[in-house]
C-alpha cells in the first residue's frame, strides 16, 4: 500500500533549467520522482540523485511511462519566443503533438496534472493591436495549450491546475547559444566583458523571478491548487536597460523585433492564499553573481 505522504510523481522536462530544480525539490520531500525529457534544451549535467530519468518524446508518453503516477507536473515544451519564429515546426512538434501525448495520458489516469503556462499570454495589447497570446508560435502554442487543458479537466472530470512563470532566473539558465534566458545571458556577457545586446527601446519590463520562488509555488500548485491563474512572479518590475546597468559594463541598442514586448507584475494573490511568498530579488542575485567575480 502505498505511503499517503510519498506521491510518484512525474515530471515532464525533468532535466531542464525549471524542471531539475522541481525534481530536487520533490526528491527532497521524499517522493518518488520519473522525468521524462527529449533533451532538447534539457542536459544530463542536470540530473539530480534520486530520480529515475527516461529520454523520449511527450509525445510517446504512453510508450515510456508504465508508472501511474499521482501528480503530472507537465514543463516539457519548446519555451523560447523570438527564437520560435525560426522554428515553427519544433513548436507544433513539441508544444501541440508533445501536449496532446500528455493530455491523452492524464485521461487515461487518475493523475493530477499541473501545466506550467505562459504568463505571456497576459501581455498586453501592442500599439499595432497585436496581443500577447498572439506574439509569436510559440506564445499561441501555450495560450492554445492552456486553452485545451481547460477543456480536457471540463470534458473529462480531471483535476488540474495551470500556473504561469514570469521570466525564471538562477542557476542552470541556459545562455543565448542555447536557447537561453535574459538574465543568464547578460550574466554571461558581464563574466566575460562583452556588451550587452538590448532590443529597442530598453524599457520593455519583466517580473524576474528566481527559479527558487517558483518551484515553492509549483510545489504548493501540486499540493494544494485547483484550477486556473496561479501566477508565480516576483512584486518588481525592471526594464531590460535597467538590468544590464545592475551588471555593469556597456551595452548597445539592436533594432526591435516582432516579439518585443512589456510585461507587468501580475495579481499573485491566488498562489499567496496557499501560502506562498516571495524570498528572493533579481537584485540580490546580480550582487552575488558580482561578488563571485571579484
Amino acid at each position: 500500500m502505498r505511503d499517503k505522504g510519498k506521491k510518484t510523481i512525474l515530471v515532464t522536462g525533468g532535466a531542464g533549467f525549471i524542471g531539475s530544480h522541481l525534481c530536487e525539490r520533490l526528491v527532497k520531500d521524499d517522493h518518488k520522482v520519473i522525468s521524462l525529457d527529449n533533451y532538447f534544451t534539457g542536459s544530463k549535467d542536470n540530473h539530480v540523485d534520486g530520480v529515475e530519468y527516461i529520454e523520449g518524446h511527450t509525445k510517446d508518453i504512453e510508450k515510456h511511462i508504465k508508472e501511474t503516477p499521482d501528480i503530472i507536473y507537465h514543463l516539457g515544451e519548446y519555451s523560447r519566443v523570438f527564437k520560435s519564429f525560426e522554428e515553427p515546426d519544433k513548436i507544433l512538434d513539441m508544444n501541440m503533438d508533445g501536449t496532446f501525448g500528455v493530455l491523452e495520458f492524464w485521461r487515461k489516469s487518475p493523475a493530477k496534472l499541473i501545466y506550467a503556462g505562459s504568463s505571456t499570454k497576459f501581455t498586453e495589447a501592442r500599439d499595432d493591436g497585436v496581443e500577447g497570446r498572439n506574439l509569436s508560435p510559440y506564445t499561441w502554442s501555450k495560450a492554445a495549450n492552456s486553452d485545451l487543458v481547460r477543456n480536457y479537466a471540463r470534458w473529462y472530470f480531471l483535476p488540474y491546475a495551470i500556473s504561469y512563470f514570469y521570466n525564471v532566473y538562477g542557476p542552470r539558465e541556459r545562455s543565448k547559444e542555447n536557447h537561453g534566458t535574459i538574465i543568464e545571458t547578460l550574466r554571461q556577457n558581464y563574466l566575460q566583458n562583452r556588451v550587452h545586446e538590448i532590443a529597442e527601446p530598453g524599457t520593455q519590463t519583466r517580473a524576474f523571478t528566481h527559479v527558487d520562488d517558483t518551484v515553492s509555488g509549483l510545489v504548493l500548485v501540486g499540493e494544494k491548487g485547483e484550477g486556473d491563474g496561479y501566477c508565480i512572479g516576483a512584486k518588481e518590475v525592471h526594464s531590460l536597460l535597467e538590468v544590464s546597468e545592475m551588471f555593469g559594463g556597456k551595452y548597445r541598442i539592436t533594432p526591435q523585433t516582432t516579439s518585443t514586448r512589456s510585461c507587468g507584475a501580475e495579481d499573485t494573490s491566488k498562489i499567496e492564499s496557499l501560502g506562498w511568498k516571495q524570498k528572493h530579488t533579481l537584485l540580490e542575485y546580480i550582487e552575488e553573481v558580482k561578488s563571485q567575480k571579484k
